[in-house]
């Protein structure tokens, strides 16, 4: 029996779905307004006028025109739905991400148009903040861990790796460089039964900073198991705290951080492989389009599930080329955690 389109199973079958502008507005239509068409600027539900050369409604109350892209990462991108949605299939389902030259010459766009899409479509991937937190007061299982993200010095010249490291830790002479100088530290945490994970680019490793990232995503009475770190050794006063010793032993029963190494692995090898270079005040949006897929891998999770719940999460978010670029001082350089 011929399986039907209207839920396609491959890229090639929703790159075929989605080729008419028309499908795309009413997939985004009935996802954003599941109860019927809403005009943004009065929030009147109703029948209101559709322009059909103008791909867009004109409300019976107000008078004013808005289209589906209206208040998502689509508004006023002159590029057609026809092309987002295959770039939203790609970048929701591809595990080690898809770079911004793949793109460009996949949808026929420039790379700077690809590059900026994909930024877009990773506000889009961005967990809603919804205040709740993970692991379980009766002793539910979450690890904690953090990792550094950035080129490694030996692959430097040695002049320049010691200019910059002297740069960066204001170190004189001939004194000792540590590995970690320069690099980007992400931090996260992982609730086993749910196998979800958060993360988010942290400012620094001090004790304050971790602990209260953990205190305010974790429930309290929760098992909390980290590494022998010191900024961990404070948690056993809210969390059921045990830790491994990595000089040791990387298992003691229940208690590791493998759960977490495993996103850090998956995280870095879409780093390296395919992003290739990230500048640190943007690699905050890769950690969210790793988690984003990291979280939504397992069945009942399918490739257009992943797809809907993606573009289920573009509204209420925009993201203008200013704001990419650092030239408006208004976005936000980390995600909250």
């Amino acid at each position: 029996m011929k399986r039907k389109l209207d839920r396609p199973a491959t890229l090639q079958e929703a790159i075929k779905h989605f080729s008419s502008e028309q499908v795309c507005i009413d997939t985004l239509a009935r996802l954003r307004w599941p109860d019927g068409v809403v005009c943004p600027a009065c929030e009147t539900v109703g029948n209101h006028y559709w322009f059909k050369t103008q791909k867009r409604w004109k409300c019976h109350e107000c008078r004013r025109q808005f289209s589906v892209k209206l208040g998502t990462i689509f508004e006023e991108s002159p590029i057609p739905l026809t092309k987002w949605m295959p770039a939203m299939w790609l970048i929701s389902n591809c595990k080690n991400g898809v770079s911004s030259w793949e793109l460009h010459r996949a949808l026929g766009v420039t790379q700077k148009t690809a590059w900026f899409m994909l930024h877009r479509l990773r506000l889009g991937l961005q967990a809603p903040n919804l205040g709740t937190k993970i692991g379980g007061p009766d002793g539910g299982e979450v690890e904690a861990d953090e990792t550094f993200v950035g080129g490694k010095a030996s692959n430097m010249h040695k002049d320049r790796r010691i200019r910059y490291m002297r740069k960066i830790q204001g170190l004189d002479g001939d004194q000792q460089i540590s590995g970690t100088a320069g690099k980007a530290i992400v931090a996260g945490v992982l609730d086993r039964e749910s196998r979800e994970v958060r993360a988010t680019v942290v400012p620094n490793m001090k004790r304050e900073t971790l602990q209260n990232a953990i205190l305010r995503n974790v429930k309290y009475g929760s098992s909390v198991y980290t590494d022998d770190a010191v900024f961990y050794n404070q948690l056993h006063s809210h969390y059921i705290h045990e830790v491994v010793n990595h000089a040791q032993e990387y298992v003691r029963g229940r208690v590791h951080t493998n759960g977490l190494e495993n996103f850090w692995s998956l995280l870095k090898r879409g780093l390296k492989g395919t992003y290739v270079a990230v500048e640190p005040f943007h690699l905050f949006r890769y950690v969210d389009e790793q988690a984003f897929r990291f979280n939504n891998r397992k069945q009942p999770m399918d490739d257009y599930a992943r797809f809907e719940k993606a573009l289920s999460q573009v509204v209420n978010r925009r993201l203008t080329y200013a704001e990419l670029t650092g030239k408006n001082s208004a976005e936000a350089t980390t995600t909250p955690f």
